[in-house]
């Protein structure tokens, strides 16, 4: 959402997201309740509908110059995607006032999560909530990475191919974004060039933690 909503997009660009996976709350569910559905008007003109699931609104929280809620029910339907929202999204793409409801305070969407793959790539990469300017991190230094415990030595690099084939690197890559005063925001990533940094790990979760142990 932040990459394609935050970074230059046609006019009247709008973002739909269903990452809906019922994990606000572990109790049994009543009537397949889930996360609720919301919108955001972005600084850059840019329309998000998505689901708040996790910490999915982070990233665009502090550029979005509306949140509200969908007038939607967050129950009543196993395929909520099939069943609910496609109807709510197309009233809100054409700007039907009865489509949103109230406002969502900005202190109810949580912070970005540190330290933390956000994803993982067709590549393998694992893509993480460790920004490019706090990883103090030298380029061409080797760094120690720890993954669900699992410990590897990666060369800091600036670019895909700033390593050789075989190498596992800690590099900023192709995420990012500049916010309205023009400062970027660019986060890094672990790959293995020519196999996969997700497999060199034993396939860690989503949400797993990165921590830097140290530069040799």
């Amino acid at each position: 959402m932040a990459q394609l909503g935050l970074n230059q997009a046609p006019a009247g660009t709008i973002i739909y997201h269903n990452v809906a996976p019922r994990s606000d709350d572990t109790e049994a569910r009543v009537s397949n309740a889930g996360e609720r559905l919301a919108f955001a008007r972005l600084a850059t003109g840019v329309r998000v509908i998505g689901v708040n699931s996790g910490c999915a609104f982070a990233f665009v929280r502090d550029a979005a110059e509306e949140l509200r809620w969908a007038a939607v029910a967050a129950e009543g339907s196993q395929f909520r995607s099939r069943d609910l929202f496609p109807q709510a999204a197309g009233e809100i793409a054409l700007g039907q006032p009865a489509a949103l409801a109230g406002d969502i305070p900005k202190s109810e969407i949580p912070d970005v999560p540190a330290n933390r793959i956000t994803y993982v790539d067709g590549y393998g990469n694992l893509k993480t909530t460790i920004n490019f300017s706090r990883s103090r991190a030298r380029i061409g230094s080797v760094v120690r990475l720890s993954i669900g415990g699992i410990e590897h030595e990666a060369i800091t690099s600036d670019g895909s191919f700033a390593v050789e084939q075989g190498q596992l690197a800690f590099a900023p890559g192709s995420s990012g974004w500049k916010n309205g005063q023009g400062l970027e925001t660019r986060w890094m990533e672990v790959f293995l060039r020519g196999g996969s940094a997700w497999e060199v790990f034993d396939r860690p979760p989503i949400d797993g933690t990165v921590e830097i142990i140290d530069s040799v």
